[in-house]
């Protein structure tokens, strides 16, 4: 199985620095090349990678395609049986490709595959991106074993299973090309923030399953390009979950969904409202007022993905919201 790692950059000269020499030095070239997709970058990044790293393949874009268009573009160029998606701001560790690659050699069925991911800041605890593998709630909320909102889980060796999940992380995926592509890999219009969970529920939809293998570890920093504190990041969270459940959900459950939703969304209103986030107040109401105009859009794809019926790895049958802030379940072991 040929390899391709793609990391996609833009004005990350500084996350290169940093995480590039533990890839080079625990990427053999015979294992996988590697690749850096720049997403027309102004700062020197292109400059310092053919200075620093001229072993490192390089794809300039003109300009910032968003994190979805960015990789679709660079997948396309890239002619290797599997891809790994990597951030620009993950560290990774000794023999990390050896898990995921070989799952996907003995899972004919397992499209896409994720690692454990661990935080960089607290290097004993899961990271919020993905963590030990994703899942949804009945209502669309992405929640991970080792992380559920907020609360990130010390690891212990608790989820060291090698276990299909709902969604595998951005951070770090490992997926077929021939099937990232023939299921139209990620989706531009999302622009950037939870497109993979979108296209793992696609995967889903046409017989395809997701995996985590904790036997690869790696460490990811987050907020890398946008950090929790920037309302553009609750403005294309919000807007995106929206858009994907329009894209995915049966009629009977969406409408039930988004009367449940746009309760819920605009209870985090009041808590931004309440913590003086005012400018995320702003955000999340654009948001729903972007997703009302923008789904239109989204109609053909609706159509596409549930002409295909059911997807076999259901969501969660509980709220994720209730379990964590009424019955007080903070973490994944208690659902």
């Amino acid at each position: 199985m040929t390899t391709a790692v793609i990391i996609l950059n833009w004005n990350g000269r500084s996350m290169l620095e940093k995480y590039l020499p533990a890839l080079v030095a625990h990427t053999p070239q015979q294992s996988a090349r590697l690749i850096v997709a720049d997403n027309g970058s102004t700062d020197d990044s292109v400059d310092f990678l053919r200075r620093e790293y001229p072993q490192v393949e390089l794809i300039v874009f003109p300009e910032n395609y968003g994190f979805a268009e960015g990789y679709n573009r660079a997948i396309e160029l890239t002619e290797c049986d599997c891809m790994v998606l990597l951030n620009s701001d993950v560290e990774v560790t000794a023999g990390w490709l050896d898990a995921p690659l070989a799952l996907l050699r003995d899972r004919s069925d397992v499209a896409a595959v994720q690692p454990k991911i661990r935080s960089l800041r607290e290097r004993g605890s899961f990271e919020y991106a993905g963590a030990a593998g994703g899942y949804l709630d009945r209502l669309g909320y992405p929640f991970c074993r080792g992380r559920i909102f907020s609360t990130l889980e010390t690891d212990a060796g608790q989820y060291d299973d090698t276990t299909e999940v709902f969604w595998a992380s951005g951070a770090a995926l490992f997926v077929r090309r021939q099937v990232y592509r023939a299921v139209g890999g990620l989706d531009p219009r999302f622009f950037a923030h939870q497109e993979e969970i979108d296209l793992c529920w696609r995967l889903h939809s046409r017989g395809w399953r997701v995996a985590v293998t904790p036997h690869s570890v790696v460490y990811h920093l987050g907020g890398g390009s946008l950090d929790a504190k920037n309302p553009r990041k609750t403005y294309l969270n919000f807007r995106n979950n929206l858009l994907m459940l329009y894209k995915n959900l049966p009629d009977a459950d969406l409408r039930h969904t988004m009367r449940i939703r746009a309760w819920l969304d605009g209870l985090s209103a009041m808590m931004f409202l309440f913590s003086g986030r005012f400018r995320h107040v702003a955000s999340l109401f654009r948001a729903r007022r972007d997703y009302r105009r923008m789904r239109a859009n989204f109609s053909a794809s609706r159509a596409d993905n549930l002409r295909l019926g059911p997807i076999p790895a259901p969501m969660k049958p509980y709220s994720i919201v209730f379990q964590y802030y009424v019955r007080g379940r903070k973490l994944f072991s208690q659902l």
